[in-house]
C-alpha cells in the first residue's frame, strides 16, 4: 500500500485545530514558507477557523493513524469584486511526511472543491528559496507568472516571492 493510500482527506473540525497550530508554528520558527515572525496562539488558530467557515472557504486537513499530518486551504485573493472568481490558496505539510505523496492529496481535493465552488482561478506564493514547492506546484499544472525581488524579510535576509496561477 503506498503513502498516499494511507491517509485520509477530510475537512479539518476544530479538534484538528492544535495539530494545524503546530504545523504552522514549525514553518513559522524554522522556514520561509511562511513570512509571519511571531507563533501563533490556539486562540487565533480558532479565529482563523471560524473565519473560513464564515466565508465559505474550506479547510482540508490530511490524516494517518489518527494524526494530522498536513492541511490546505484558501480564501480571498483580494477583497474586490473583481477578484471573486480567484482564490489563493496555502498548503503546509508536517516536516516529517514531505515527499509522500500527501500535499498531492490536499491540494487535488482542494482544487475539485474550488472547481465545484464555481471558482476560476487557484493562485498561490511560494518563496523562491522553496524549489520543492515550485516543483510541486509546476506538477500539479500551476504556472509561475510572477516574481517579487526582496519583498520579504526574514531571518536577516530579503525573500523573492513567485507567485503561480492555475485556472481551474
Amino acid at each position: 500500500m503506498s503513502d498516499e493510500n494511507k491517509t485520509k482527506v477530510r475537512f479539518a473540525l476544530e479538534k484538528d485545530l492544535q495539530a494545524i497550530l503546530e504545523i504552522n508554528n514549525h514553518e513559522i520558527e524554522h522556514s520561509t514558507v511562511n513570512y509571519d515572525y511571531e507563533p501563533k496562539t490556539l486562540e487565533f488558530q480558532n479565529h482563523w477557523f471560524q473565519e473560513k467557515a464564515k466565508a465559505g472557504f474550506p479547510i482540508l486537513v490530511a490524516e494517518r493513524e489518527n494524526q494530522i499530518i498536513g492541511f490546505a486551504t484558501y480564501g480571498t485573493f483580494r477583497p474586490k469584486p473583481g477578484y471573486q472568481f480567484t482564490v489563493e490558496h496555502s498548503v503546509y505539510i508536517h516536516s516529517q511526511f514531505r515527499g509522500k505523496g500527501i500535499g498531492y492529496s490536499l491540494m487535488k481535493e482542494l482544487i475539485t472543491h474550488a472547481k465545484g465552488k464555481g471558482f476560476h482561478l487557484m493562485v498561490g506564493g511560494i518563496d523562491a528559496s522553496n524549489l520543492n514547492s515550485l516543483y510541486f506546484h509546476k506538477k500539479l499544472g500551476f504556472q509561475e507568472v510572477g516574481r517579487f525581488k526582496e519583498v520579504g524579510w526574514k531571518f536577516n535576509q530579503w525573500l523573492d516571492l513567485i507567485f503561480v496561477q492555475r485556472i481551474l
